[in-house]
């Protein structure tokens, strides 16, 4: 079984929106965040979930080139992330999170979607 090149491209581009998310959340957390109608700003929180994306993103660059068993690997690690984050949002938002929690719900709702769609498929 060999890695898809779509899923090769898909992990380029969630390097591309990890990184775009993570640099302002990292260099600028309240500025950023503020931006779009967060009122409550911890960012000592935001640069560790900055932190993170950059680690996922960074490292979804870095091995896109890589064998099946480090997509595999991956694969498992994006589907917890996207899980656990969409769960977060969702619970922030029943708390009254601003607007755009609702966006950023769809996008991790997205690549989880497509997380598992390859998680399957490259199952052994």
């Amino acid at each position: 079984m060999m890695v898809p090149n779509s899923l090769r491209r898909w992990f380029v581009v969630h390097f591309v929106a990890d990184i775009a998310f993570a640099v302002p959340l990292f260099l600028a957390p309240e500025g950023t965040l503020a931006l779009f109608g967060w009122t409550r700003i911890d960012p000592v929180a935001t640069r560790m979930v900055a932190a993170a994306l950059a680690g996922i993103g960074g490292e979804s660059l870095l091995m896109r080139n890589g064998s099946l068993d480090a997509f595999r690997a991956m694969l498992g690690l994006k589907c917890i992330w996207s899980a656990v984050a969409a769960l977060g949002l969702a619970i922030s938002i029943a708390r009254g999170a601003a607007p755009i929690a609702w966006l950023l719900l769809m996008i991790l709702v997205g690549f989880g979607a497509v997380w598992n769609f390859y998680r399957l498929r490259l199952r052994s």
